[in-house]
Protein backbone atom coordinates (compact mmCIF):
# COMPACT_ATOMS: atom_id res chain seq x y z
CA UNK A 1 0.00 0.00 0.00
CA UNK A 2 1.28 3.28 -0.66
CA UNK A 3 0.46 6.98 0.70
CA UNK A 4 0.86 9.98 -0.70
CA UNK A 5 2.75 12.93 1.39
CA UNK A 6 1.25 15.79 2.50
CA UNK A 7 2.07 19.41 3.79
CA UNK A 8 2.20 19.91 7.39
CA UNK A 9 -1.03 22.20 8.31
CA UNK A 10 0.18 23.66 11.68
CA UNK A 11 3.37 23.69 13.61
CA UNK A 12 2.70 21.07 15.80
CA UNK A 13 2.89 18.90 13.04
CA UNK A 14 6.77 19.26 13.52
CA UNK A 15 6.54 17.05 16.83
CA UNK A 16 4.28 14.06 15.17
CA UNK A 17 6.12 11.34 13.71
CA UNK A 18 3.78 10.63 11.24
CA UNK A 19 3.53 13.98 9.51
CA UNK A 20 7.13 14.58 9.68
CA UNK A 21 8.04 11.27 7.92
CA UNK A 22 4.83 12.05 5.48
CA UNK A 23 6.36 15.52 5.04
CA UNK A 24 9.81 15.17 4.29
CA UNK A 25 9.87 11.66 3.58
CA UNK A 26 13.86 9.75 4.02
CA UNK A 27 15.71 12.64 3.75
CA UNK A 28 14.02 14.52 6.54
CA UNK A 29 13.78 11.06 8.92
CA UNK A 30 17.68 11.28 8.68
CA UNK A 31 18.05 14.76 9.26
CA UNK A 32 16.01 14.66 12.48
CA UNK A 33 18.08 11.68 13.69
CA UNK A 34 20.98 13.24 13.27
CA UNK A 35 19.98 16.90 14.80
CA UNK A 36 18.67 14.36 17.78
CA UNK A 37 21.82 12.42 18.64
CA UNK A 38 23.85 15.37 19.84
CA UNK A 39 23.06 18.64 18.50
CA UNK A 40 21.66 20.48 21.73
CA UNK A 41 18.44 22.06 19.88
CA UNK A 42 17.53 18.91 18.68
CA UNK A 43 16.64 17.53 21.83
CA UNK A 44 12.94 18.47 21.30
CA UNK A 45 12.65 16.18 18.59
CA UNK A 46 10.90 12.88 18.17
CA UNK A 47 13.59 10.21 18.72
CA UNK A 48 12.19 6.39 19.48
CA UNK A 49 8.80 7.70 18.28
CA UNK A 50 10.03 8.71 15.19
CA UNK A 51 11.85 5.50 14.42
CA UNK A 52 8.85 3.36 15.82
CA UNK A 53 6.97 5.34 13.27
CA UNK A 54 8.74 4.51 10.14
CA UNK A 55 9.25 1.15 10.94
CA UNK A 56 5.50 0.88 10.57
CA UNK A 57 5.62 3.14 7.48
CA UNK A 58 8.26 1.58 5.91
CA UNK A 59 6.17 -1.45 6.10
CA UNK A 60 3.20 0.30 5.14
CA UNK A 61 4.95 1.61 1.82
CA UNK A 62 5.09 5.26 2.82
CA UNK A 63 8.81 5.08 3.08
CA UNK A 64 10.41 3.87 -0.14
CA UNK A 65 12.86 2.10 1.28
CA UNK A 66 13.59 -1.36 2.59
CA UNK A 67 13.43 -2.27 6.26
CA UNK A 68 17.61 -2.79 6.28
CA UNK A 69 18.30 0.18 4.28
CA UNK A 70 16.11 1.71 6.66
CA UNK A 71 18.23 0.33 9.75
CA UNK A 72 21.48 1.38 7.86
CA UNK A 73 20.47 4.62 7.05
CA UNK A 74 19.10 5.42 10.69
CA UNK A 75 22.12 3.95 12.43
CA UNK A 76 24.77 6.31 10.09
CA UNK A 77 22.94 9.39 10.79
CA UNK A 78 22.83 8.37 14.90
CA UNK A 79 26.64 7.26 14.56
CA UNK A 80 27.44 11.05 12.68
CA UNK A 81 25.02 12.82 15.00
CA UNK A 82 27.02 11.11 18.25
CA UNK A 83 30.49 12.49 16.53
CA UNK A 84 29.06 15.69 16.22
CA UNK A 85 28.00 15.99 19.66
CA UNK A 86 31.33 14.37 21.02
CA UNK A 87 33.41 17.30 18.97
CA UNK A 88 31.40 19.81 20.59
CA UNK A 89 31.84 18.92 23.76
CA UNK A 90 35.08 18.22 22.85
CA UNK A 91 35.94 21.90 22.02
CA UNK A 92 33.83 23.09 24.79
CA UNK A 93 35.22 21.33 27.46
CA UNK A 94 34.21 22.96 31.24
CA UNK A 95 32.84 26.03 29.39
CA UNK A 96 29.64 24.10 29.36
CA UNK A 97 29.06 24.04 32.29
CA UNK A 98 29.18 28.00 32.59
CA UNK A 99 26.91 28.74 29.97
CA UNK A 100 24.01 30.50 30.87
CA UNK A 101 20.48 28.47 30.69
CA UNK A 102 18.40 29.23 26.91
CA UNK A 103 15.73 27.77 25.37
CA UNK A 104 17.32 24.52 23.93
CA UNK A 105 20.05 24.45 27.36
CA UNK A 106 19.49 23.71 30.52
CA UNK A 107 22.45 23.03 32.97
CA UNK A 108 20.18 20.34 34.32
CA UNK A 109 20.68 18.75 31.57
CA UNK A 110 24.53 18.06 31.36
CA UNK A 111 24.24 17.23 35.35
CA UNK A 112 21.66 14.54 34.11
CA UNK A 113 24.10 13.15 31.98
CA UNK A 114 26.52 13.30 34.00
CA UNK A 115 24.93 11.25 36.91
CA UNK A 116 24.08 8.61 33.84
CA UNK A 117 27.12 8.72 32.22
CA UNK A 118 28.56 8.01 36.07
CA UNK A 119 26.74 5.11 36.51
CA UNK A 120 26.34 2.92 33.51
CA UNK A 121 30.11 4.56 32.14
CA UNK A 122 30.49 4.02 28.24
CA UNK A 123 27.76 1.95 28.46
CA UNK A 124 25.54 5.40 28.72
CA UNK A 125 26.53 5.95 25.31
CA UNK A 126 24.68 2.98 24.57
CA UNK A 127 21.84 2.79 27.03
CA UNK A 128 20.94 6.55 26.35
CA UNK A 129 20.20 6.09 22.62
CA UNK A 130 16.36 4.63 24.11
CA UNK A 131 16.25 8.05 26.42
CA UNK A 132 15.25 11.64 25.51
CA UNK A 133 17.70 14.34 26.50
CA UNK A 134 20.26 12.00 27.77
CA UNK A 135 20.48 10.81 24.16
CA UNK A 136 21.70 14.30 23.19
CA UNK A 137 23.82 15.64 25.76
CA UNK A 138 25.53 11.80 26.37
CA UNK A 139 27.94 12.14 23.41
CA UNK A 140 28.56 16.00 24.44
CA UNK A 141 29.46 15.06 28.09
CA UNK A 142 31.39 12.25 26.70
CA UNK A 143 33.36 14.73 24.54
CA UNK A 144 33.60 17.41 27.85
CA UNK A 145 35.77 14.68 29.75
CA UNK A 146 37.52 13.85 27.04
CA UNK A 147 36.58 10.05 26.34
CA UNK A 148 39.21 7.97 24.47
CA UNK A 149 38.41 8.15 20.53
CA UNK A 150 38.82 4.51 20.40
CA UNK A 151 36.21 4.01 23.11
CA UNK A 152 33.94 6.41 22.08
CA UNK A 153 33.90 4.47 18.32
CA UNK A 154 33.25 1.22 19.97
CA UNK A 155 30.21 2.50 22.22
CA UNK A 156 29.02 4.78 19.89
CA UNK A 157 28.90 2.31 16.58
CA UNK A 158 27.06 -0.23 19.16
CA UNK A 159 24.90 2.02 20.07
CA UNK A 160 24.17 3.03 16.24
CA UNK A 161 23.34 -0.22 15.36
CA UNK A 162 20.91 -1.31 17.89
CA UNK A 163 18.76 1.66 18.75
CA UNK A 164 17.45 1.33 15.18
CA UNK A 165 17.64 -2.39 14.71
CA UNK A 166 15.34 -2.60 17.91
CA UNK A 167 12.93 0.06 17.55
CA UNK A 168 12.63 0.21 13.80
CA UNK A 169 12.20 -3.56 13.47
CA UNK A 170 9.37 -3.21 16.29
CA UNK A 171 7.27 -0.92 14.39
CA UNK A 172 8.04 -2.55 10.85
CA UNK A 173 6.67 -6.33 12.54
CA UNK A 174 3.62 -4.57 14.51
CA UNK A 175 2.44 -3.46 11.09
CA UNK A 176 2.85 -6.79 9.88
CA UNK A 177 0.90 -8.44 12.87
CA UNK A 178 -1.58 -5.66 13.59
CA UNK A 179 -4.25 -4.98 10.90
CA UNK A 180 -4.53 -0.88 11.00
CA UNK A 181 -1.52 -0.59 13.12
CA UNK A 182 -2.08 3.20 11.93
CA UNK A 183 -5.00 4.01 14.05
CA UNK A 184 -3.55 2.99 17.05
CA UNK A 185 -0.32 4.88 16.31
CA UNK A 186 -1.25 8.27 18.57
CA UNK A 187 -1.69 5.70 21.43
CA UNK A 188 1.84 3.95 20.76
CA UNK A 189 3.89 7.46 20.23
CA UNK A 190 2.02 8.41 23.81
CA UNK A 191 3.36 5.04 25.69
CA UNK A 192 6.88 5.89 24.39
CA UNK A 193 7.10 8.48 25.45
CA UNK A 194 5.56 7.98 28.88
CA UNK A 195 7.79 4.77 29.11
CA UNK A 196 11.00 6.48 28.40
CA UNK A 197 10.20 9.60 29.98
CA UNK A 198 10.23 7.71 33.55
CA UNK A 199 14.06 7.29 33.88
CA UNK A 200 14.21 10.67 33.15
CA UNK A 201 11.81 11.90 35.65
CA UNK A 202 13.61 9.85 38.09
CA UNK A 203 16.91 11.31 37.43
CA UNK A 204 16.23 14.52 37.65
CA UNK A 205 14.32 14.10 41.12
CA UNK A 206 17.93 12.67 42.43
CA UNK A 207 19.39 15.16 41.24
CA UNK A 208 17.46 17.76 42.93
CA UNK A 209 17.47 15.68 46.08
CA UNK A 210 21.62 15.57 45.75
CA UNK A 211 21.78 19.56 45.72
CA UNK A 212 19.27 19.61 48.83
CA UNK A 213 21.48 17.60 50.33
CA UNK A 214 24.11 19.42 49.84
CA UNK A 215 23.16 22.89 50.33
CA UNK A 216 21.52 21.46 53.68
CA UNK A 217 25.55 20.40 54.44
CA UNK A 218 27.05 23.36 53.18
CA UNK A 219 24.98 25.37 55.67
Amino acid sequence: MTLNYRKLDSIWDLFKPEELIRFGGLFLLIVIIFLENGVIFGLFLPGDSLLFTAGLLCFMGVLDVDLAHLITYIGLAAFVGYYAGYWFGYRTGEALYKRKDSLFFKKKYISMAEEFYKKYGGLALILGRFLPIVRTFAPILAGVVKVKPVVFFFFNMAGAVLWPLIIVTAGYFVGELVPNALDYLNYVVVVFIVVTSIPIYNTLQRERKRKKEQETTES
